[in-house]
């Protein structure tokens, strides 16, 4: 009851002073998790990025195996067919008759037609071979490159980490101490607020007749009610609080 008391008898110039220093502290710390935010998810993109490109190399690996057994079955192709074309010829060196010589030459003549499809394939595969090889070379090179890459960016996140997080929990402890100033009502008022804001802005001081946030002009009459400091008022449009530029001057003397 007492600490509530004490809040009720604050004036709302310095409720609105200790509004403007919250938005600051907590602008602050917005700036920290926008600079650690932004890191994890680029981390996370290179390890997803890189995942797919091993899944890509390791398809492209089987595919290289494959053209490889099929240049050695053309290859064991050409030699089969060599072999039994030789064995033919030896065989019509000694033929019986017209029809032995018919059927002998047509399995030379197959044979021989067996090697060409053979060497033909052969040579298609050899080239599916050197394309194959390039692109494995430059997908390699790619994930050697992303995972540079995610090293830099894991060694960058660490830094920040170790840099600003005693700077945040310090930031927090001020917000934490600024928020005991306001009562209840209001803070609640301004957490709203600032989840509904891009920017987390939910004080802003007025610039050349128009709200600093959402820069919609605030009639003659409700910039000397600002001014004046004696009641919270917010913006109608963007709901943010205003508050005059000379509070922040008095604020920081």
């Amino acid at each position: 009851m007492a600490k509530k008391t004490k809040k009720n008898t604050i004036s709302v110039e310095d409720k609105l002073k200790a509004l403007h220093k919250l938005q600051v502290i907590d602008t602050e710390v917005d700036k920290i998790r926008i600079v650690r935010g932004e890191l994890p998810l680029e981390i996370e993109d290179l390890e997803d990025l890189i995942a797919g490109l091993d899944t890509r190399l390791e398809k492209f690996n089987s595919e290289l195996e494959i053209i490889n057994e099929n240049i050695l079955t053309n290859k064991n192709s050409v030699v089969l067919a060599t072999e039994a074309i030789e064995k033919y010829e030896k065989q019509l060196k000694n033929i019986k008759n017209n029809r032995e010589f018919t059927s002998l030459t047509k399995e030379v003549e197959f044979q021989n037609l067996e090697i060409q499809i053979a060497e033909k394939n052969r040579s298609q595969n050899e080239a599916n071979l050197l394309h194959k090889t390039e692109i494995i070379n430059a997908c390699s090179e790619q994930i050697s490159d992303k995972q540079e890459e995610l090293k830099l960016k894991q060694s960058e996140l660490e830094a920040i980490i170790k840099e600003t997080e005693k700077e945040e929990a310090a930031l927090m402890k001020e917000s934490t101490k600024a928020e005991k100033v306001i009562d209840e009502r209001l803070l609640n008022a301004y957490k709203r607020i600032r989840s509904k804001v891009a920017n987390g802005l939910a004080v802003v001081s007025v610039e050349r007749d128009a709200c600093g946030g959402c820069f919609s002009q605030i009639p003659p009459q409700r910039q000397l009610d600002i001014q004046m400091h004696k009641k919270v008022i917010v913006c109608e449009h963007c709901g943010r609080v205003m508050i005059d530029a000379n509070i922040f001057q008095e604020q920081e003397a």
